[in-house]
């Protein structure tokens, strides 16, 4: 590897560093190794390097590096996620007081109620689960950190209601409008089994600085009658949330 007088790469240096094969960006390749490794848990480099759309032989040699890394374990001739990852995922949070703020009043909303609770943001327009306490539907809808659900659970229309214009991607039902005016005026958006059979959620926002949506908390149950029960104690869980957010 040559550098210039500047100390930057040479010009003849660069490509190489910014792609591997077909063009495509080495960060960009691993990423996408990463991702077919989650998506499987464990599996072998044909099937990864076919998930991800690498050439095998660059998968394998990005693989390896990242087994050099710790990002990747590797088990006799199978892949999965490494240790280092989930360190590093582990810190990630969409706002840097969310998880302290949550953590109490979540725990409480949990254990009063018996419902399956998580801390929710909108990521690739999609519903992905940042936090979660287990109930009685986990089940049926896992609140575990990492879990992507449609945008449209009651805690995906939250957020879609309360962000800007254009979020998810893509066209949104003729009558979101409504529904979403709805959402912001009582402060609440319920799932009556619209994404899975058998399972019922209600979701509130939660506000940061100058009242901007930064996450939803959303409480799961497998009862329609338990739902509006759920109601108040859900509010009051995040206005709690809100409240120690705005003032951090």
């Amino acid at each position: 590897m040559s550098f210039s007088s500047t100390g930057r790469l040479s010009e003849l240096e660069r490509p190489a560093m910014r792609t591997t094969a077909g063009g495509r960006g080495v960060l960009e390749g691993a990423f996408s190794l990463l991702e077919a490794v989650e998506r499987a848990g464990e599996a072998g480099l044909t099937r990864l390097a076919n998930d991800s759309g690498l050439p095998k032989a660059t998968a394998h040699r990005l693989l390896s590096q990242l087994v050099e890394l710790g990002a990747v374990e590797r088990v006799r001739d199978r892949y999965r996620m490494g240790s280092r990852i989930f360190r590093l995922g582990r810190r990630w949070q969409p706002h840097p007081a969310l998880l302290g703020a949550a953590r109490a009043p979540v725990r409480h909303l949990a254990d009063t109620t018996g419902a399956t609770v998580g801390l929710c943001v909108l990521r690739e327009g999609r519903t992905m689960v940042v936090a979660g306490i287990g109930g009685r539907a986990d089940e049926l809808a896992p609140q575990r950190p990492g879990a992507m659900y449609p945008w449209s659970t009651a805690a995906g229309k939250v957020l879609v209601a309360g962000t800007r214009p254009g979020l998810p991607p893509g066209p949104l039902p003729s009558s979101w409008a409504r529904t979403a005016a709805a959402i912001r005026d009582k402060g609440i958006a319920f799932d009556h089994e619209e994404i899975m059979p058998g399972v019922f959620c209600a979701a509130v926002p939660l506000f940061g600085a100058d009242d901007v949506v930064v996450a939803s908390v959303c409480a799961v149950t497998g009862s329609a009658g338990q739902l509006a029960r759920l109601a108040e104690p859900l509010t009051q869980a995040g206005q709690t949330v809100s409240t120690a957010l705005r003032n951090r």
